[in-house]
């Protein structure tokens, strides 16, 4: 069996599916296929969105290792926040309080705060994200 992606002459898009190729033509010269919103018989291929993979090798290639993707993600948002993010270090919580009351212009930061710190921006009002940061690698590390 084939599936195609049709329409018709009307711009209406539906599926259909088939024995083989020529058993779309062959039923297309009949009359048989037709739109099933307006019942035209005018009806074409249309590009389908979507391919299938026909290899296992192929497939077993395209397959996502979950801890990489994760790990990739993490380097992502780390990079991303290395690049655009100031760092005050241990005056996070001095320089978000002084942002969130206006004392300072507003900015993307980044630094260390303890849990006591963290629940008193809260209170506060102030909008924060905890990232872990990635873990350095050693030069000694395999």
């Amino acid at each position: 069996m084939i599936a195609f992606d049709l329409q018709c002459e009307n711009g209406h898009s539906f599926e259909g599916w088939f024995e083989s190729n020529g058993a779309f033509d062959k039923q297309k010269k009949r009359g048989l296929v037709t739109c099933p919103v307006c019942n035209s018989i005018s009806v074409s291929k249309a590009l389908s969105r979507f391919g299938i993979i026909k290899s296992n090798a192929a497939s077993k290639d395209m397959q996502i290792n979950p801890q990489s993707a994760l790990e990739n993600i993490s380097k992502q948002i780390f990079d991303f926040v290395e690049k655009n993010f100031d760092d005050v270090g241990t005056d996070f919580t001095k320089e978000a309080l002084k942002i969130h009351y206006g004392v300072t212009e507003p900015r993307n930061i980044k630094g260390i705060s303890s849990k006591e710190e963290e629940k008193m921006l809260k209170e506060e009002g102030v909008d924060f994200i905890k990232i872990p940061m990635p873990a350095e690698k050693n030069d000694t590390d395999a």
